[in-house]
């Protein structure tokens, strides 16, 4: 019911075949860029701040520009890049990024793809990616090391730089060959850009990163690559056949786009890089080895993030609603007959359906509705002050009349998650509360969110989720304060040992209590005033998570299980934050 900033898209193309290929023919010497766009579109719901292509051409002489970068900010970046490039960008490496930023920065400069230029052809390369890194200070300190002196402090832009150091080590060794064999004026180049092995730069430069990744690039001499971090938890997918290379953040993007069968697409491997080299070489090879590492496939993307039209994802969402009616059903007291169905928004429509189907198996009638409607964004409105905001607020919903029995029907909403509780207690309870309902019961098809992410949405702050708001107040109203000096204290000792060694005591601060507990508080300080209607709400089981998503255990924002060192580290430091802010003023 409120909008989390989704995760960032990316979109990459290798032409196999010449230009004049596609324009014999498809009729056109822009089938790469449309079917770019295409992708870049079927992508949009991850994200709306920001895009940018770059492509690159593999027959460019010298004295001729050979690779271009376009970027646009605002919902409508797409439609303003591809309605003004021309003919400069039909290259046979394309790739498109689509931005949601994550770290509170903002302007064309932080819109990938990023250049790092060079007047070497195989020195430039372009990096875009959907990532968080979470360790980006010791890369920074690393980079200082060894002589260099970044004008930026940014994961993109560190990483740009520390992948083309090793790029120009790269360069300089083939040309030192290159002088070895006799060679001479262009054979030099040729030989230098045709022994490039980008998995070589990838090896060197990736290890270094602790993060969710999928860091796609081009360099000038025409090698093309995307690498997925090691424990799986950004999605990327590829297709491949004698024509084309495509890698996109989500399966049937690549089904859409290129008509494609489910079993056409392949899931790139944990810790992999998809690399096609000048000549269109295509290769799969591990780059960090996976079988160190637990493979933790982010749960958000199938419970939210991804477009839910991908059949798997489909299911899943399903299964996840279907879980939830032994729940429900308790909540209602087994009073089906008197209760209508619904959810809000409309990412959580397909657990929606499962729900209702698993009521139908069990042999019951169900009554459902599309009870609320979303209006036009009444919060842009200039106001005078924060009551009128909040009246504003509270009419972002319509509601469905005449369906509820005033004060006899329960009223069951399912959403896919519950983050904030900000919406509900604005807005959503006050709307639904017209109907009068016997009884609210809000379900999420998602666990309780107890923990910031750190690897790429907009979730960092503990203080930011009502679960962590709720435990923090029963906390208080039990006089159980120390507890939270002494978590303090231990995450202190924890920052104290090497990332690699730390535990999360933040994990203590919600041992005392039930989930249940935990809902009712919840209930209790989302209430808007006035409202008397009883609430309740019902979340899905981490267990349930699991059984629904078996292939997708990256469910640190519910369990606190950081896959990485670095996402221990920083949730540590993040409590002591929220201590020092809330406590120790």
């Amino acid at each position: 019911m409120e909008q989390l900033k989704h995760e960032c898209g990316v979109a990459m193309i290798r032409l196999l075949k010449p230009i004049v290929y596609y324009e014999k023919k498809y009729g056109t010497r822009h089938y790469g860029l449309n079917k770019l766009y295409l992708m870049m579109e079927k992508q949009h719901n991850r994200g709306q701040e920001g895009a940018g292509i770059a492509s690159v051409h593999l027959d460019a002489i010298p004295g001729k520009e050979y690779m271009f970068r376009e970027k646009a900010q605002g919902k409508d970046a797409i439609t303003d890049i591809f309605s003004h490039i021309g003919d400069d960008f039909a290259g046979e490496l394309l790739m498109g990024h689509l931005r949601y930023s994550t770290t509170g920065k903002s302007g064309l400069t932080f819109v990938h793809p990023f250049l790092r230029r060079n007047n070497w052809r195989a020195k430039n390369l372009c990096l875009c990616g959907n990532f968080n890194m979470t360790n980006i200070d010791e890369v920074f300190q690393q980079l200082t090391r060894q002589g260099q002196y970044p004008r930026i402090f940014s994961d993109s832009y560190i990483m740009l730089e520390l992948m083309g150091h090793r790029l120009d080590r790269e360069v300089e060794r083939n040309y030192v060959r290159a002088k070895e064999q006799g060679l001479q004026d262009n054979a030099i180049t040729d030989f230098i850009d045709a022994h490039v092995e980008m998995t070589n730069v990838l090896k060197t430069t990736m290890p270094h990163f602790d993060g969710g990744y999928v860091v796609c690039g081009l360099t000038g001499s025409g090698e093309f690559f995307s690498m997925r971090d090691p424990w799986g938890i950004r999605p990327a997918f590829y297709y491949q056949d004698d024509e084309i290379v495509a890698l996109a953040s989500e399966r049937p993007v690549l089904q859409t786009t290129f008509d494609l069968q489910v079993n056409d697409i392949h899931e790139l491997p944990a810790g992999h890089a998809l690399t096609v080299n000048r000549n269109g070489n295509v290769n799969i090879s591990a780059v960090i080895a996976p079988s160190s590492k637990k493979k933790s496939s982010c749960s958000f993307e199938r419970i939210y993030f991804s477009r839910g039209n991908d059949n798997d994802i489909y299911l899943e969402r399903k299964r996840l609603g279907e879980q939830l009616v032994p729940a429900v059903t308790n909540a209602i007291d087994n009073d089906i007959a008197n209760t209508v169905f619904s959810f809000i928004p409309n990412t959580a429509e397909v657990a929606y359906y499962g729900l209702l189907q698993g009521f139908m198996k069990r042999g019951h009638d169900v009554r459902f509705e599309k009870i609320a409607w979303k209006d036009i964004k009444l919060r842009t409105f200039i106001t005078d002050g924060q009551a009128e905001r909040n009246d504003l607020a509270a009419h972002v919903y319509d509601i469905t009349y005449g369906v509820v029995h005033p004060y006899e029907d329960n009223l069951v909403i399912i959403d896919d998650s519950i983050v904030r509780g900000t919406t509900l207690k604005e807005s959503i309870i006050t709307i639904l509360n017209r109907l009068h309902p016997k009884k609210i019961v809000f379900v999420s098809s998602a666990p309780q969110i107890r923990y910031p992410d750190f690897y790429g949405i907009d979730m960092a702050k503990l203080e930011e989720f009502i679960a962590f708001r709720a435990c923090i107040a029963l906390i208080q109203e039990q006089n159980m304060q120390p507890l939270l000096y002494d978590i303090y204290y231990q995450c202190q000792q924890e920052l104290q040992k090497p990332a690699t060694e730390q535990s999360l005591p933040v994990k203590k601060i919600y041992q005392p209590f039930s989930v249940e507990q935990i809902n009712r508080k919840m209930a209790d300080m989302l209430r808007p005033e006035g409202v008397d209607t009883p609430i309740e709400f019902v979340f899905q089981s981490i267990e349930g998570l699991h059984k629904a998503c078996p292939n997708h255990q990256g469910d640190w924002y519910f369990t606190g299980n950081y896959p990485t060192p670095g996402g221990i580290r920083l949730c540590n430091q993040s409590f002591i934050e929220f201590v020092e802010s809330s406590f120790m003023k």
